[in-house]
């Protein structure tokens, strides 16, 4: 039996069931891993010891008949700047490449708490600074598909690893589309929830108002299932967070209404992911839901507001990376002023110190008012045309990302042309927004293409059920063989 080419759900059926035991799965977990991971490069540490001491102990709970777990024995990966005690957390920079945590972000107590077994850290973009998973200081991570491409970024090991059948499940971030946009370029779902719905404690903040965590899957109720075990309010670590009323999704889009705006199909998005889309809207209409237009003006201006407020961001939350309390430390033969020059110099990857020096300007007296505050004040805008829409629709439905996952090191030299990578998906984080990508079809090189959609705050519960219609109806995710 090829356990890797199972669901969670269908392997949490088979542990239940005394099939397989959380051992044997954790073993079958650790050879794929073993397998793929030369090619792929989705894993920075494999926690094989650990995992399989957990696989242990809830084989011992399941033969005693002691309560488990939703996702008792159910390997799970996370993106490397998610905390996770007594393992390194690098946020794959050299800047942190020797930090254990001694604390569990609060969704990996979840995680703990549900019996599942943590497979390891996987690579990201710098300080989930980067839309390809090549700005990381170790490695970049393939595309299953194709791995002479991106996965996406900047949660790419996350995607890729569930992508490749490493583990059923992962965790990633998304301050701009970092979980929609490599679950798209990689063929699976990945849901980046309503901002507050999952506590942010533990993880390295890059955008604090922006940053989300969320997870992958290659099926829906996958993707729902490890949702429903994070969400929550965290009253003792988070004041962000909030109660998130969700019911798994149900089976049925008849009456939902799917609104289509013209300004996520115009100049930049590729033919054939306009035709895929505007297909799997019409799959929507022959299952019974309605197709209504709606318009969101601001959005041609969303990204330029998006890489002001979170390049702020960035510039006061990596100000306390400074050789001093911890992290890497440069030279300490000069003056107080060299130490953080080298440090800050030597620690940083290119994409990140960018991201500084043009938060720093933003911020900057004289520039403040010009670049910042108008960007804040579009993030108002922004939110309230998305207001207006959902009194007409339920959901939005759009291209996850504008072309299908390009080359490795394409990109590299032009920032900009990066930066656009997130065009369709930055309005959710600016307005604090639910959104999903799942699979919709692949173009004439046979890459995936991945259809967003996105709805009011909390709606989680909705979008997956559209999800879930869409994926039964068109088929859902496609083993890639390596």
């Amino acid at each position: 039996m090829e356990l890797y080419r199972k669901s969670a759900s269908e392997l949490s059926a088979l542990l239940n069931k005394k099939e397989i035991s959380a051992l044997e799965l954790a073993d079958a977990t650790l050879a794929r891993i073993e397998a793929v991971e030369p090619a792929v490069d989705a894993f920075l540490s494999v926690n094989a010891d650990a995992m399989r001491e957990k696989a242990r102990a809830v084989d011992e709970k399941r033969a005693r008949g002691e309560a488990l777990g939703a996702l008792a024995g159910i390997p799970v990966a996370v993106k490397d700047n998610i905390c996770t005690r007594g393992v390194a957390t690098t946020c794959a920079s050299k800047m942190l490449e020797n930090f254990v945590p001694p604390y569990n972000a609060t969704v990996v107590d979840k995680l703990e708490a549900a019996d599942a077994l943590i497979a390891g850290k996987v690579n990201m973009d710098e300080f989930a600074m980067g839309g390809s998973c090549e700005n990381s200081a170790f490695k970049a991570t393939k595309n299953p598909w194709d791995t002479s491409r991106v996965p996406g970024g900047s949660s790419g090991g996350s995607a890729a690893a569930v992508a490749a059948c490493e583990v059923p499940l992962s965790l990633g971030s998304d301050t701009g589309g970092s979980i929609r946009c490599p679950a798209g370029l990689c063929g699976i779902v990945g849901l980046k929830p309503t901002y507050g719905s999952v506590s942010r404690f533990g993880l390295v903040a890059f955008a604090s108002s922006l940053d989300q965590i969320g997870p992958f899957g290659r099926t829906v109720d996958d993707t729902a299932l490890l949702f429903d075990v994070i969400r929550g309010k965290d009253s003792a670590h988070d004041a962000t967070s909030k109660d998130c009323p969700f019911t798994m999704p149900g089976s049925d889009v008849r009456g939902m209404r799917i609104g289509v705006a013209k300004e996520y199909f115009g100049e930049g998005v590729s033919e054939e992911i306009k035709t895929a889309v505007l297909r799997a809207v019409d799959e929507f209409k022959a299952m019974g839901a309605e197709v209504v237009e709606v318009s969101l003006p601001s959005t041609g201006y969303a990204l330029s507001a998006y890489y002001i407020i979170s390049s702020a961001e960035a510039s006061s939350n990596l100000a306390r990376y400074d050789g001093v309390k911890y992290g890497y430390s440069g030279r300490r033969d000069g003056s107080l002023t060299d130490l953080y020059l080298s440090t800050r110099s030597e620690g940083f990857g290119r994409e990140v110190k960018r991201r500084i020096m043009l938060g720093t300007y933003v911020l900057s007296s004289g520039y403040y008012d010009a670049y910042y505050k108008r960007a804040k004040m579009l993030q108002k805008q922004i939110a309230a045309e998305f207001a207006a829409a959902f009194e007409h629709c339920d959901l939005i439905a759009t291209p996850t990302t504008p072309t299908t996952a390009f080359r490795l090191g394409e990109k590299l030299s032009d920032p900009l042309a990066m930066y656009a990578s997130d065009i369709c998906t930055v309005t959710a984080n600016i307005a604090g927004l639910p959104g999903v990508s799942v699979p919709c079809g692949v173009d004439s090189e046979g890459l995936p293409i991945g259809l967003q959609l996105l709805g009011p705050h909390f709606s989680e519960s909705k979008l997956l059920t559209a999800a879930k219609c869409f994926e039964t109806a068109k088929g859902g995710f496609a083993v890639k063989e390596l």
